[in-house]
């Protein structure tokens, strides 16, 4: 498995940004879907963006569709979350989470990944 470790978390005002990074090491962080994942206090872990292992595929969910952005830098084995205009509803633990994979598919489900990282807060006041 690889290990995943988050930062960039933090308390925002509603309308800024902010980048969350992942940091991968282990097994080769280039064979691995990635994804975003985020947790609010009281439900169910949920998908925001995830990003394929060939040609960078994404897709995202659809309350962050146009104001995030996934990216993956093979080179520094780091996944990145680019969230701008935040609201106060995207306050959650982030997690991210790698998948084995080496074809162009991603992946929404919590279950189809096999390693996750620990999480960052990120809190969005009105």
């Amino acid at each position: 498995q690889v290990q995943l470790v988050e930062s960039g978390g933090g308390l925002v005002q509603a309308g800024d940004s902010l980048r969350l990074s992942c940091a991968a090491s282990g097994r080769i962080f280039s064979s691995y879907a990635m994804g975003w994942f985020r947790q609010a206090p009281g439900k169910e872990r949920e998908f925001v963006a995830a990003i394929s292992y060939i040609g960078g595929r994404t897709i995202y969910a659809d309350p962050v569709k146009g104001r995030f952005t996934i990216s993956r830098d093979h080179a520094k084995n780091t996944l990145y979350l680019q969230m701008n205009s935040l609201k106060p509803e995207d306050t959650a633990v982030y997690y991210c989470a790698a998948k084995q994979a080496r074809g162009s598919d991603y992946y929404t489900a919590v279950r189809a990944y096999e390693s996750w990282g620990q999480g960052t807060q990120v809190t969005v006041s009105s």
